[in-house]
């Protein structure tokens, strides 16, 4: 069996697993997931997807339904798609459209850990006894108790798990989560709606570049825990910009991760600091630090952050083969 995420246009995800023999549509549909089909044949490419990880059998089709470049770039018909591995896999069409509601699960809080002023570690545990699976990177919208508003946050631990963690920034004087978060007790419940999202890891191929501001590291310690798991060879460099020293976290946690090649390069943009250079995560945009002939790059902070990155990265001619990025805004929403 193979398990088969597929993401959808609005940044839904469902996962699905296939059997040996199934098409990714043939799964789908045996799931209550209506990828848009017409012939099943591989004759009309309706139901023509992307995949963006894992390998599979193309299957049998006309040129007018795929053409040869498409089929060279890692596109192929949902209809005639049998996975070989796990596989990511780009729908073309919203979730609505193919009638996927993203699910809700009912969760207590099990852990509320201050790793400083003014960020918090949040633990909650599904109450039914299920897990939930996500692409490391990707967030879930929790619902502020006592209101009708969510806020959105990225996993920073393991997928397929019944325990999701998350790493929040509390807003001085101000946000509904945050003043929630501040007298919240273990026991309490929440309503957490996911996965959602279109920023996860992709197969780590070549070195590899993650650019974290303030909890912008969530995502990345999702991402670097399962590399680990897997034990994934190549080079990675983590730049981690924060305000402050004790908004700097989880280093040592990071400093476990032993089956991975990962050098973290952490700095501090305000107050004086003997432990971590001064400044922004931009100052190793260079050719003196990235030497390398191409980089996949991730970016994952404040806006102004992801800009100026972006900003250096085009300055200095840095080369990638893909690149992808999320910006927090205030409200804790999330943009790609």
């Amino acid at each position: 069996m193979a398990k088969v995420a597929l993401n959808f246009e609005d940044g839904v995800t469902r996962f699905i697993e296939t059997t040996g023999y199934e098409t990714i549509a043939e799964a789908a549909y045996r799931l209550g997931v209506n990828i848009p089909l017409d012939c099943a044949d591989g004759a009309c490419g309706t139901c023509k997807c992307l995949s963006k990880s894992g390998s599979f059998d193309p299957g049998d089709y006309i040129d007018e339904a795929l053409s040869e470049e498409e089929a060279e770039n890692g596109y192929g018909l949902a209809c005639q798609m049998r996975p070989k591995s796990d596989m990511i896999v780009d729908i073309f069409a919203s979730a609505a459209a193919c009638k996927v509601e993203v699910h809700t699960y009912e969760t207590e809080i099990t852990g509320l850990t201050f790793l400083s002023s003014e960020i918090v570690r949040l633990k909650a545990k599904i109450t039914d006894g299920s897990t939930i699976t996500f692409l490391p990177g990707q967030y879930a919208n929790i619902l502020v108790p006592g209101s009708t508003e969510t806020r959105s946050y990225s996993f920073s631990c393991l997928s397929d798990t019944n325990e999701m963690e998350f790493i929040i920034r509390l807003i001085p004087n101000a946000g509904l989560m945050s003043n929630y978060l501040r007298q919240a007790k273990i026991g309490e419940a929440l309503s957490i709606t996911g996965p959602v999202g279109s920023f996860y890891s992709r197969d780590v191929k070549r070195e590899t570049l993650f650019f974290a501001g303030g909890t912008g590291i969530a995502p990345f310690i999702a991402m670097l825990e399962k590399l680990n798991s897997e034990g994934n060879p190549q080079l990675i460099k983590l730049f981690y910009g924060a305000t402050t020293v004790e908004n700097i976290i989880d280093l040592d946690r990071i400093k476990t991760f032993t089956n991975l090649n990962v050098v973290v390069y952490p700095c501090v943009s305000s107050g004086n600091c003997d432990a971590y250079p001064s400044g922004y995560v931009t100052q190793w945009v260079n050719k003196e630090e990235l030497k390398g002939e191409i980089y996949d790059i991730y970016i994952c902070g404040p806006n102004a952050m992801v800009d100026a990155v972006k900003s250096s990265i085009a300055a200095h001619q840095i080369n990638f083969e893909n690149f992808y990025t999320e910006k927090f805004v205030p409200t804790g929403v999330l943009t790609v």
